[in-house]
């Protein structure tokens, strides 16, 4: 056969594989409509588990690559949940009827919101003073709204929220209240004002991107500012997803966020940092990257991208989050005195200290 009529085959194949791939998700459409009319719960890891074995078993007697075989198997279980999971939440119908307003709803987070809320059946309304695609009914300030809205969410930078929350207390909308900042200790005083003023508010802190469609695997961390039936209400939100529901204190959550963003974000930007110091290009080092290097590059290609002023905000206003930048100035100072003093025990040491933190296995000499 000619080269061209091998790549017609191949074309053909390409075909019969999507369709075949559509007419599993509309199998997956059946079987969500099944779940949710029994109550069975979206996620059974079991049952993936065994399509996973079998997929691997009957690749090895095709001779194809098991690992290729349970990749793309993952890929279409994560379509599938991703698939079931939006319908349980529409199925739910928490918000038929009702009324939720986005502050800041032309931000990432504040989209992401605006859509999830309008999923549940909520009537969606949206106010920032940049103009936005959605196709929400957009206010430019909300403070034009008539703040009868049955959720009120706020998703501005932490300065402008801490504001927001402050000035909503004066106000005193009956509707549930609550921000989805990064940082709650700059939030405390304004969020204490709404407690106060008799407010139902609550603070949530979704820990994932606004680019995340299925929730599983994900956490969504509340925080209890006083109000316990906000906090449940809030909750109840997320309550047909599949992310983790965790409750935590308001000083408990920045003492932690000041490792898992703080001290993340700060070695990123000190990779970054370093590499466009030393002159090289990025194009020239990724001829001769390592499997590690890559990993990082991209990381850190991820954070360079993302918006400076909410990562400088991260860093700044976190009452927690001197320790983490001070312990990773302290161990890059470590590491180098190691080095400068060819003390290889200690690297050793240094090293098998943090396998031992991290619970990894030692790979084979």
């Amino acid at each position: 056969m000619s080269l061209e009529d091998l790549r017609q085959r191949l074309n053909a194949i390409d075909a019969e594989l999507i369709e075949l791939m559509a007419q599993r998700q509309q199998i997956v459409a059946e079987v969500s409509a099944h779940k949710i009319s029994t109550g069975t719960p979206t996620r059974d890891y079991a049952r993936e588990r065994e399509v996973l074995e079998r997929v691997r078993r009957h690749a090895a007697k095709l001779r194809f690559d098991p690992d290729v075989a349970e990749g793309i198997l993952r890929l279409l279980i994560r379509s599938s949940l991703t698939q079931q999971e939006q319908t349980r939440v529409a199925a739910q119908n928490t918000g038929v009827g009702k009324r939720a307003l986005v502050i800041g709803g032309a931000g990432k987070m504040g989209a992401w919101m605006a859509d999830f809320l309008a999923s549940q059946g909520f009537s969606v309304e949206i106010a920032d003073l940049v103009p936005s695609s959605a196709v929400y009914r957009r206010l430019d300030d909300w403070r034009d709204a008539d703040l009868d809205q049955d959720i009120i969410v706020v998703a501005a930078p932490i300065k402008a929220t801490a504001e927001i929350l402050a000035e909503l207390a004066q106000r005193r909308p009956a509707g549930l209240i609550f921000d989805v900042g990064s940082l709650k200790t700059p939030l405390k005083g304004s969020l204490e004002k709404l407690r106060a003023a008799g407010c139902r508010v609550a603070s949530l802190h979704p820990m994932f991107g606004p680019d995340t469609q299925l929730l599983s695997g994900r956490h969504v961390i509340f925080i209890d500012v006083g109000h316990a039936e906000a906090t449940a209400q809030a909750r109840a939100l997320f309550a047909s997803t599949m992310a983790e529901l965790v409750e935590m204190s308001l000083d408990e959550h920045d003492r932690l966020i000041g490792y898992v963003l703080g001290l993340s974000h700060a070695l990123n930007l000190t990779f970054f940092t370093a590499l466009a110091g030393s002159g090289e290009l990025v194009p020239k080092l990724k001829k001769l990257s390592s499997t590690t290097f890559d990993a990082q590059l991209a990381v850190a290609s991820r954070v360079a991208g993302d918006n400076p002023h909410l990562y400088f905000e991260i860093q700044a206003l976190n009452d927690y989050g001197g320790a983490p930048l001070e312990a990773l100035v302290a161990a890059a100072q470590q590491i180098r005195e190691l080095i400068d003093n060819e003390d290889e025990a200690g690297f050793v040491s240094l090293m098998e200290a943090g396998r031992d933190y991290l619970r990894v296995e030692p790979t084979a000499q």
